[in-house]
């Protein structure tokens, strides 16, 4: 496989999922919602409130692009991609920090004020979401990369809605019993929410994934076209440390 720097939309890609992963991140510290919605309880497990944190909608759409690249560029340059997002978190969630330690100004303070600023950005601004999303997308998205890189090889690159729902129902798992622990963990979210957040999450997140897949489907199809390009990782190193 050539550089991927030499492909006309990996950068788009690479750009558009970073945007995401930094909005949902900002909206997941933001807001926690509450529909009114209650799930019927089965196997002795009480109803479920439909309740779930702000980046919950947006953020599936990072799996679709990272099923994309995955598809089309070869795990190597998902990992490059994932990492490049996460650098770029990490110095979002640094200036929220630096942004938070720094004093107000006085009209400001009476207006909204200190306090306000760290109950909503506060996971932010103290790496306890961008910790989250880091844990839940290295458990998350690399297993649902490397599922789904296997299985195209196994499968001879047929039958990609099995592939990538298949890979997806994995992924989005773990990215969701990871990253509502962690951020319960450094006390962004209540305990109490844990078993809520996570079912939600996770049923939100695959159902909206399997919703697009039809558009998934379009772009890696022009995608491939226009890039002259469909990568099989044969003898690759599924390693997510690792540059080789």
């Amino acid at each position: 496989m050539s550089k991927v720097s030499s492909y006309r939309f990996f950068d788009l890609i690479v750009a558009s999922l970073t945007a995401i992963i930094i909005i949902s991140n900002v909206a997941s510290s933001a807001k926690i919602v509450d529909l009114g919605v209650t799930l019927f309880g089965f196997w002795g497990i009480p109803p479920l409130r439909l309740a779930f944190d702000g980046g919950t909608l947006l953020f599936p759409i990072a799996y679709v692009l990272g099923d994309v690249l995955t598809e089309v560029y070869g795990f190597k340059a998902t990992r490059r991609a994932i990492w490049t997002s996460f650098i770029i978190l990490a110095m979002t969630s640094l200036f929220f920090f630096i942004l938070s330690i720094l004093p107000g100004e006085a009209l400001w303070e009476d207006r909204a004020g200190t306090a306000a600023y760290n109950a909503i950005l506060g996971g932010m601004s103290t790496g306890g979401i961008a910790l989250a999303s880091l844990s839940a997308f290295l458990a998350g998205k690399f297993s649902n990369s490397i599922i789904l890189s296997r299985l195209k090889v196994l499968m001879k690159g047929r039958a990609l809605w099995v592939r990538i729902i298949g890979s997806s129902l994995v992924g989005q798992l773990l990215d969701s019993l990871v990253f509502v622990f962690v951020a319960c963990l450094t006390g962004v979210f209540s305990w109490e929410l844990f078993v809520t957040l996570v079912l939600t999450n996770y049923i939100l997140k695959t159902a909206i994934e399997v919703l697009v897949f039809p558009f998934t489907l379009a772009a890696v199809r022009k995608l491939k076209k226009a890039e002259g390009i469909d990568t099989y990782d044969v003898g690759v190193t599924f390693n997510p440390f690792s540059w080789k």
